[in-house]
């Protein structure tokens, strides 16, 4: 943020640290083209005219080579922050070992089922959840020799549901190469959108969401 000039806000303390804070956390190996972060800024910058595409310049040129900061827009703080805004994620998935006509026909089956129970470890205990209500779409994007790439929204409230997890209780032979997060998704009314997309005019105090 030194780098690009911009002048985020504090935390108060004996250990004061720039208020800044990441939006769902991306497993490892996975791949991402929608990553948000929610910067604070002083007051003071809203004394200088604000400039969305400047501050996106500076971030982009502040960032590692394959990093690119694609937007900033303002957002007032009385918004949820991101980790409790964000209820979804569109995944991209690449998957071997499968036809189009299986893939199919293990959707149809699973689209069918009133419930799905997946286990996950949490704090060292075994607990069984129901994720159906989690599973919003899957579609096929994409046909391969050697297997399909699907598109699915998928859930994250209580917790983020993994494509990967949902894939091998479906279907443990299924072999998953690439995963990849095309979309971060909030819900606004009965409508799922981008976190960008509530921006709001600038108005002290505030916070860009890049």
């Amino acid at each position: 943020m030194r780098k690009a000039n911009i002048p985020v806000l504090y935390s108060q303390g004996f250990s004061p640290h720039p208020r800044i804070s990441f939006g769902l956390a991306l497993p490892t190996g996975f791949e991402s083209e929608a990553e948000y972060v929610d910067i604070y800024l002083g007051e003071e910058f809203f004394l200088k005219d604000f400039d969305a595409e400047l501050i996106q310049q500076g971030i982009d040129r502040a960032l590692p080579t394959g990093m690119d900061a694609l937007k900033v827009g303002i957002v007032s703080t009385s918004e949820d922050s991101l980790q409790e805004a964000v209820d979804a994620c569109v995944w991209e998935v690449r998957i071997s070992g499968i036809s189009a006509e299986g893939f199919k026909k293990i959707r149809s089956e699973l689209f069918s089922c009133d419930s799905l129970s997946i286990e996950r470890e949490r704090k060292g205990k075994i607990l069984v959840e129901d994720v159906r209500s989690q599973i919003h779409s899957m579609d096929i994007a994409e046909e391969h020799t050697d297997g399909v790439t699907i598109l699915t929204e998928l859930g994250t409230k209580p917790r983020v549901l993994r494509p990967t997890d949902l894939l091998k209780r479906i279907n443990s032979e299924l072999r998953t190469v690439r995963v990849l997060r095309k979309e971060q998704l909030t819900l606004r009314g009965n409508k799922r959108i981008e976190p960008l997309s509530i921006e709001l005019h600038p108005a002290a105090p505030a916070e860009v969401l890049a």
